[in-house]
């Protein structure tokens, strides 16, 4: 069964930094392509980061120079670190994995909260 758990968001005043984890079980993470999306409040869900190779990151322009997505050699686990976070990062952030080869298959998980407020 295959599961993104996602973990590390949370309540944060502006300025500060957070680094959300994704945890992959049931599939091999190398075989996906790996990004992260955020559904604001009352908004559509939208892409902020996306690791196709290491030297192929794509970012938002609202994050590019604030955000990072990293996925080591090793292991089955993504991240998003997070800077200077604004009140308008609030949103609700899923990880999300598409296969290499076959784009139809598709996985989410299930979101982890981030709200920036002072």
């Amino acid at each position: 069964q295959v599961q993104l758990v996602e973990s590390g968001g949370g309540l944060v005043q502006p300025g500060e930094s957070l680094k959300l984890s994704c945890a992959a079980s049931g599939i091999v993470l190398s075989e996906y392509i790996v990004a992260w999306y955020r559904e604001p409040p009352g908004n559509q869900r939208e892409l902020v980061a996306e690791y196709i190779t290491y030297d192929e990151r794509n970012y938002a322009d609202s994050v590019k120079g604030r955000f990072t997505i990293s996925k080591p050699l090793a292991g089955n686990t993504v991240y998003l670190e997070m800077n200077h976070l604004q009140p308008e990062d609030t949103a609700v952030y899923f990880c999300n994995v598409e296969h290499r080869d076959l784009a139809a298959i598709i996985y989410w998980g299930r979101g982890t909260q981030v709200t920036v407020s002072t």
